[in-house]
C-alpha cells in the first residue's frame, strides 16, 4: 500500500512541475526580447549626437556692444543703422566728401555659423581694391588673416547679416572682419578684384560669393550663404550717387566639407553581435534610398559598459535563472516524495 501511494503522488506532481518550468522559460523568453529593444531604442539618440559634431570649427558668437560700451559707436536717430567701432576705419586726408563704405570678409563653418578661422592657421585672404583706397592703410590690397583671434583687437567688428527686434541692422552677434573708409568724393568709384586665398588650407576653405549694396543703408535681412552671387553679378564695385554715398561688399567664405566632418564614422571593423543585429533593421534614408549606416556604426563603437548595448548578458542571465528555478522546483518534488 505504501508504494502505490508514492507512485499517485508522484504523478499528480509532474503536471505541476512542467507548467512551471513553462512558465519560467516564457518568462525567460520575454525579458531577452525586452532587453533588445531596449538596445535599439538607444541607438537614434547615439546617432544624432554623431549628426550634430558635423562641423571641422565650431560658431564664434560675441554680442554685439551696446551704448556705453567703448566699441559702440552711433546709431542713426530715426533708427535706420547702427555702426561699431573698428579699428580698421579710416578717414580720407584731405576730406573730399561724404562717400563712405565697407569691405568685409566673414567665413562660415560646414552648418552656416560665423567662425574666426581656428581651423585654419596661417590663411591670408587677400581682396585687391583700386587706387580710390590707396590711402587707407589696411587697403590696397585688403588682407585679413586666420585665426582672427590670434591677429586682431577685434577679430569680428560687423554684424551684417540677420535681423532682431531690437536692432535697424544684424541679428546681435558679430559675423565680418571689415575695413572701413571716408571722406570720398560723392561722385567717386569703388572697385574691388576677385578674393584670394593662400595658406595651407586654401583646398578646404570655399568661396561662396559676394554680397554687395550700393547708395543705401545695408541690408541685413539676407542670408550670406543662399544670397552671395558671383563676382560678375556683384559687380566689383560701385559708384557715389549724390544723397547716396554709400556701398558695401561682404566677401562669403565657408569651410568645405571634408571626410573629418563626414557624419559617417571611419571604416572599423564593427563587433560582430551588434552588426549582426543590426543588418536587417539599417534605416534607409527616404530622400536617398542609400542605407543609413551611422546608426550600426553607433551601436558598434557604444560605451560596452552599458547593459543595454550588451543583450547578451540577459541571455545568460536568463539561462540561469531558468536553471535555478529547475533545480529549486526539482528539489521540492524530491523532498515532497
Amino acid at each position: 500500500m505504501p508504494k502505490k501511494q508514492l507512485i499517485t503522488k508522484t504523478r499528480l506532481l509532474t503536471p505541476s512541475y512542467v507548467g512551471v518550468l513553462v512558465v519560467v522559460l516564457l518568462v525567460c523568453l520575454l525579458g531577452v526580447t525586452a532587453a533588445v529593444g531596449a538596445a535599439d531604442s538607444v541607438t537614434p539618440i547615439t546617432q544624432q549626437m554623431t549628426e550634430n559634431e558635423s562641423v571641422s570649427e565650431d560658431g564664434y558668437y560675441e554680442e554685439v556692444p551696446e551704448r556705453g560700451d567703448p566699441y559702440f559707436e552711433a546709431g542713426a536717430s530715426d533708427g535706420s543703422w547702427i555702426s561699431y567701432v573698428n579699428p580698421r576705419d579710416e578717414y580720407r586726408s584731405p576730406y573730399l566728401g561724404d562717400g563712405s563704405g565697407k569691405i568685409c570678409v566673414a567665413l562660415y563653418n560646414q552648418a552656416g555659423e560665423p567662425i574666426v578661422g581656428e581651423s585654419v592657421p596661417g590663411t591670408t585672404v587677400t581682396i585687391p581694391t583700386g587706387d580710390s583706397l590707396s590711402w587707407h592703410s589696411a587697403a590696397d590690397p585688403m588682407t585679413v588673416q586666420y585665426p582672427l583671434t590670434d591677429e586682431y583687437t577685434r577679430p569680428l567688428d560687423a554684424d551684417q547679416f540677420g535681423t532682431t527686434d531690437d536692432l535697424p541692422q544684424g541679428d546681435g552677434y558679430l559675423d565680418s572682419h571689415c575695413i572701413e573708409f571716408h571722406g570720398l568724393p560723392e561722385d567717386g568709384t569703388i572697385s574691388y578684384g576677385e578674393v584670394e586665398i593662400d595658406g595651407p588650407y586654401t583646398d578646404q576653405i570655399e568661396v561662396v560669393g559676394y554680397i554687395q549694396q550700393a547708395h543705401r543703408a545695408w541690408d541685413s535681412d539676407v542670408d550670406p550663404i543662399d544670397d552671395a552671387v558671383s563676382y560678375e553679378d556683384a559687380g566689383g564695385g560701385w559708384t557715389y550717387e549724390p544723397d547716396a554715398s554709400h556701398g558695401q561688399v561682404v566677401v562669403v567664405l565657408q569651410l568645405a566639407e571634408t571626410a573629418e566632418t563626414d557624419t559617417e564614422t571611419p571604416t572599423e571593423e564593427a563587433t560582430p553581435t551588434q552588426t549582426e543585429t543590426q543588418t536587417d533593421d539599417t534605416p534607409t534614408d527616404a530622400a536617398t534610398g542609400e542605407e543609413n549606416d551611422t546608426q550600426t556604426e553607433a551601436v558598434a563603437g557604444a560605451d560596452e559598459s552599458s547593459p543595454y548595448e550588451r543583450p547578451s548578458i540577459w541571455v545568460i542571465l536568463g539561462l540561469a535563472s531558468t536553471v535555478l528555478v529547475m533545480a529549486v522546483v526539482g528539489w521540492s518534488i524530491t523532498r515532497g516524495s
